[in-house]
């Protein structure tokens, strides 16, 4: 594997370098040696947040983990992206396109489904013409964390979503 690790507001040490490399270098096992991953340690005020993208072709699997102590930060993330790996194995390998980013022991081993993905409940909803800002009223006044509406100004279907401070953020579509 081939790490990218960059800081943000935190000096990569030899110390915190060689932590990621073992700790993730452990997920070497599911993939090929030419594999990239991007590593982002930040620190703001006291929440250590470790950031790991591993793009594959037509997918990425991605994780972020924050503590108050940069080395829990990285033993999380690492089991978070190994169970995420055996959660959605068979969709990855379904996918033929990406299969080649793994070792073939990986994709040949079966993995108990931990976690399977159960659709519970389903609902239909009238999509009505909309602002953004209007979008982020009604999610306000329904208590929910998401709206999807119709951009007014697009005419294609966003989600608006409430962030951390009290801001929002949009989600469009890429055409």
């Amino acid at each position: 594997m081939k790490f990218v690790i960059v800081g943000k507001n935190i000096d990569v040490t030899p110390g915190l370098k060689t932590a990621v490399e073992n700790k993730i270098g452990k997920l070497e096992k599911y993939f090929n040696p030419d594999t990239e991953v991007h590593v982002t340690l930040s620190v703001e005020k006291d929440r250590q947040k470790i950031e790991v993208t591993i793009p594959v072709k037509g997918s990425i699997i991605r994780s972020e983990q924050v503590s108050n102590d940069m080395y829990v930060s990285i033993d999380l993330v690492e089991e978070i992206i190994e169970r995420q790996l055996k959660k959605y194995k068979k969709k990855l390998v379904d996918q033929k396109q990406s299969a080649g980013f793994f070792k073939q022991e990986f994709i040949e081993r079966d993995y108990m489904d931990e976690e399977e993905v159960k659709i519970i409940r389903s609902k239909k909803f009238d999509i009505k013409p909309m602002y953004p800002e209007d979008a982020c009223i009604q999610m306000e006044l329904l208590g929910h964390n998401f709206f999807v509406f119709c951009n007014a100004e697009t005419e294609q279907v966003n989600v608006v979503y409430k962030r951390k401070g009290n801001t929002y953020g949009l989600i469009e579509p890429e055409l």
